[in-house]
């Protein structure tokens, strides 16, 4: 959609949305649906969507297996507001660079936020619109639909 005379809305991300990119924030709004606050949501999202797409079996025993080990033996272990992949910790500012600013903030918040909040409002898993709904976005699509959207030059063309 055109807003000024030569101005595009954001209905294309400025990067291809991945799998991580859905899973992410898929897992953001479930927290969130749980009660987690943005900040935590959106760390929460950006660490798990990693250590899912890492397939790693880690050695040591971090934050998440020692809740699991207390939850089994009766005890508590405070939960850390953040998690870490490595020795780097996964916040919202995390969240926000790898996820948000990657795909543009426009894109993200009128597009991307909407498309998977009704996904999940029916009731579709992850696993059930991880490709689908990142069909529009993909770039073959995304470069066809940006050149209907832009004005003529004067003299012809668009570039």
């Amino acid at each position: 959609m055109i807003r000024a005379s030569h101005q595009l809305v954001a209905t294309v991300p400025l990067s291809v949305i991945r799998r991580f990119d859905v899973f992410a924030e898929y897992t953001r709004q479930e927290r969130l649906d749980k009660g987690d606050a943005e900040d935590e949501a959106k760390g929460y999202g950006i660490w798990l969507a990693k250590v899912v797409a890492s397939r790693q079996s880690f050695a040591s025993s971090g934050p998440s297996d020692r809740v699991k080990s207390a939850a089994r033996s009766g005890g508590s272990v405070d939960v850390p507001k953040f998690r870490s992949v490595g020795d780097e910790l996964q916040t919202d500012a995390t969240f926000d660079y790898e996820i948000i600013d990657r795909m543009g903030r426009e894109f993200y918040e009128e597009i991307f936020i909407p498309a998977i909040r009704e996904a999940r409002m029916r009731g579709a898993s992850y696993e059930s619109i991880r490709d689908e709904i990142r069909k529009p976005w993909k770039p073959d699509s995304t470069k066809s639909r940006l050149i209907e959207r832009l004005p003529a030059r004067p003299g012809g063309g668009f570039f």
